[in-house]
């Protein structure tokens, strides 16, 4: 049997793919080594004679050439209004391209503005057209033309789905690049900010860019984050989640590791304190790096509102995830273990309104916090018109059903709905999932140990916190370590005016954020007055 194993496991292994798509030996030729005749005949075997793909035999001047795209990526009417008339224009009719300098001397000429680019190698022309540019060969010319007409149809700038403000910038990115990219420089007028593009994906080939601003963020940490996406081996990618998967520290953790958001402001101020943003195609999220645990209570119109008001709101989300994490466990462990912490007016009637209840309290929390998450999904998967209505309706009308038939207890329907209302005060959905998951392991453990077994949760729950990198920084920094500089901006916000200093956490290379100045309050008036 054993023997048998190894032989079909070394069939297997042969038959494996390997992880890296390597381009073919074909894709590899350089033009120079292969006639004009046999350049359309090789260009539509590694596309695999797709239905989209257009070879066009034209004319440029009096050189005969094939032009190459894929006409679903293209915009196909900026192709004739523009290119046609370009490659085929009467002006040029006596033209004769011969050479690679008289090939990149006429791209100049012609197409100068549209970034037009010359390729050697038939591997460099299936990528340019995978791209959505076009190519251009001319007979004899042992090189292509390559000019960008990528289709830049898609969704518009909107306004965010999942982090509203009240006040504050509308936009959010959209699954378009370019335009993510367009929405951060027009905050951002500055040439240190840069961006680095890498592909990823060995069958997707997935653009992604790496944006920091020179002169503020940290050399090492960003190194490691090129380091880490270039390191990256898989088939696709087709969402930010993905990238952060594989570049996060620690996968063995429910606290995400990475900021996701779709608001451009985010991504600008987080840029300017020396925080690195991965922008994904196809995606409206951008991940920002390195992300501490403090960065998921935050919300960008908090400086967008009086710092007393930001303040308080802020406190408000710190006391909600310790409601939304600990109400249902410590419900548990109160009943179940120890009924005498309650004060004894409280506990006669929550006895009385669990007279009757068939289920012990565990399985009570239990029925309702996954009839619960039942709703909350149907409510998303369900279409727009009607799932909200669902999840709210579907919510009251079975708790009060439930608790008039005697399931459940009245007590019961409202610690599930405050524990769900706190849950949703997060601004960011990532963090607020950890917060769920967490939450019904100290059920169960509350239901065996009782409030000790959820303080021994919760001390498990700091170390690994503890134990979490983000790109190398501590999770639970400005806290854990304890820098008292950055304690600006945490768990309440100071006047912008006194935020001096970016996040020494972040080891940027420029610490200094704004020179130093006062409040802007009014100009003290002389002793004397001012005299009639």
């Amino acid at each position: 049997m054993n023997k048998f194993l190894k032989k079909l496991m070394n069939i297997n292994s042969k038959k494996q793919i390997p992880s890296n798509s390597t381009p073919s030996k074909a894709q590899e030729i350089e033009m120079k080594n292969i006639s004009f005749e046999t350049i359309k005949d090789e260009i539509k075997k590694i596309f695999g004679h797709t239905a989209d793909l257009k070879a066009d035999d034209i004319l440029v001047g009096k050189s005969e050439a094939i032009i190459f795209y894929l006409d679903t990526v293209i915009n196909t009417d900026f192709l004739k209004d523009m290119l046609g008339q370009t490659l085929e224009s009467p002006v040029e009719q006596d033209i004769r391209i011969t050479s690679v300098d008289e090939l990149q001397a006429f791209g100049k000429k012609a197409f100068g503005v549209s970034g037009y680019k010359l390729i050697h190698t038939l591997s460099e022309m299936t990528e340019t057209i995978l791209e959505g540019r076009i190519a251009v060969i001319i007979k004899g010319v042992p090189a292509a033309l390559t000019i960008s007409f990528i289709n830049s149809e898609g969704r518009t700038v909107s306004e965010p789905t999942t982090q509203t403000v009240v006040r504050g910038p509308k936009d959010a990115f959209v699954e378009d690049i370019s335009t993510n990219i367009n929405l951060i420089r027009k905050r951002i007028k500055n040439h240190n900010l840069q961006f680095e593009k890498f592909k990823v994906g060995n069958e997707t080939r997935t653009s992604v860019y790496i944006g920091s601003v020179k002169g503020i963020v940290n050399e090492k940490i960003l190194e490691e984050v090129r380091k880490r996406i270039k390191d990256i081996n898989i088939s696709a990618i087709f969402e930010s989640a993905n990238i952060e998967e594989l570049i996060q520290d620690k996968s063995a953790t429910v606290f995400p590791l990475a900021l996701n958001t779709e608001r451009p402001d985010s991504v600008s101020s987080a840029l300017l304190d020396g925080k690195i943003a991965i922008i994904t195609d196809g995606t409206p999220f951008i991940l920002l790096v390195p992300a501490v645990l403090t960065d998921f209570f935050i919300s960008s119109e908090d400086n967008y509102q009086n710092y007393f008001m930001s303040s308080f709101i802020r406190m408000i989300r710190y006391l909600s995830f310790m409601i939304g994490l600990l109400m249902p466990s410590a419900y548990v462990g109160v009943l179940t273990f120890h009924p005498e912490l309650l004060p004894t007016t409280l506990l006669l009637s929550v006895i009385a309104q669990r007279e009757g209840v068939p289920f012990p309290a565990v399985i009570e929390v239990f029925i309702m916090e996954i009839t619960f998450e039942i709703l909350r999904e149907a409510g998303v998967r369900m279409p727009r018109a009607v799932g909200q209505t669902v999840s709210i309706v579907g919510a009251l009308v079975i708790g009060q059903a439930a608790a008039e038939a005697g399931i459940i207890s009245n007590i019961m329907v409202i610690i599930v709905a405050i524990t769900a209302i706190a849950n949703f005060v997060f601004p960011n959905y990532s963090f607020a999932n950890a917060s769920r998951l967490i939450r019904f392991v100290l059920i169960i453990v509350a239901s065996i140990l009782g409030l000790y077994g959820v303080l021994l949760v919760l001390i498990f729950m700091v170390a690994h916190l503890s134990s979490l990198r983000s790109v190398g920084v501590p999770y639970l920094a400005p806290v854990a370590p304890f820098i008292v500089e950055d304690q600006k901006d945490i768990f309440i916000r100071t006047p912008i005016w006194f935020q001096n200093k970016r996040p020494a956490y972040l080891s940027p290379t420029t610490l200094d954020k704004q020179k130093p100045q006062g409040s802007p309050s009014p100009p003290k008036q002389s002793k004397g007055g001012s005299g009639d």
